[in-house]
């Protein structure tokens, strides 16, 4: 090693620590992708056994049957099981539910666009801080407690038939009540019962994705747009709503998956007819059908993997 060498490594090289922890920060900071390899290795083993790998092992028990006269699990290969989620009980379930999470996606767009305007256009300092303190509010509180707290709401005897009454609106909700489709005996038995409290919970999920669009859009855009003769409903219309559509998109991607794959709400506040997460839980647990409840579990996975490729090209996980 030439002079010029070994005084360039004395000045560019700390002198070595001692102990173990010091010789083991020094290889690590020798060879930074030993650090890197030893800190992604954990993460990606749990990733890759406990939550791909269970993804995997569902996807298989899929192609199995059960046999029909001894109930077991018939370990061979087939098709059938995906061919009874044609049936008409099984395809109905199906239907309900994404139809259920489309409509929960949709209203929730829709109430939470204003609020989400307000808070990026309007809102300054401490009304800012207050609006993320209401939205995030209802995240602290316990699931279970908000959704028994909504079928006390709902129910025949509840604050909500009380206040129709003092308002001489009680023919209002009777009529609702009496739609064949969404209505029942009360709210908290209805599919209007359950499409509230899905859209309650949800909202928060819609609000933040599209605030946080909106936010980015320049307020110079919205005023040019007026200055060329553009009505408020134009400008909506033609500026702002395509500007902040990915916001929205992000902030479906939450409502529609998280209602497609609930089994909860529809159980405690809803009618009798299942849902896909009502369906696979019975077929796992009380029917013993493994197969048919794995195959109704990887509908879902492909109506959301098929949503998320149309997000992604929309832009939506860049407004995430």
């Amino acid at each position: 090693m030439t002079a010029l060498a070994m005084i360039k490594a004395e000045t560019s090289i700390l002198p070595r620590r001692g102990g173990f922890f010091g010789g083991l920060s020094d290889s690590f900071w020798r060879h930074p992708k030993l650090l890197l390899f030893l800190m992604l290795t954990p993460p990606l083993l749990w990733l890759g056994i406990i939550y791909i790998g269970s993804l995997i092992a569902l996807l298989l028990q899929s192609f199995f049957s059960i046999d029909d006269f001894s109930g077991m699990v018939n370990h061979e290969f087939t098709l059938d099981t995906y061919a009874q989620l044609l049936n008409p009980g099984n395809f109905d379930i199906i239907v309900r539910t994404v139809l259920m999470a489309a409509l929960v996606t949709v209203a929730s767009a829709v109430i939470a666009f204003p609020i989400a305007y307000y808070a990026a256009r309007y809102a300054q300092g401490k009304w800012k801080a207050l609006f993320y303190l209401g939205v995030m509010l209802p995240l602290w509180s316990s699931y279970l407690v908000k959704i028994y707290a909504w079928k006390l709401i709902l129910a025949k005897e509840g604050i909500l038939t009380w206040l129709f009454d003092k308002l001489y609106l009680s023919w209002l909700l009777d009529g609702v009540l009496a739609l064949p489709v969404v209505g029942g005996n009360s709210l908290s038995v209805s599919y209007l019962g359950t499409f509230i409290v899905f859209v309650y919970i949800w909202l928060p999920y819609m609000i933040l994705p599209t605030q946080a669009a909106l936010e980015r859009v320049p307020g110079n855009l919205i005023e040019a747009s007026a200055d060329l003769g553009a009505t408020p409903r134009q400008t909506f219309r033609t500026v702002l709503f395509p500007l902040a559509l990915p916001g929205i998109v992000a902030g479906s991607i939450f409502t529609f998956s998280l209602t497609l794959g609930d089994y909860i709400i529809p159980q405690i506040i809803g009618s009798s007819r299942l849902f896909i997460g009502q369906a696979v839980y019975t077929q796992q647990g009380t029917a013993g059908n493994v197969p048919l409840a794995a195959a109704f579990s990887v509908v879902p996975i492909v109506i959301m993997a098929i949503y998320l490729w149309l997000a992604k090209r929309m832009g939506a996980f860049d407004a995430l």
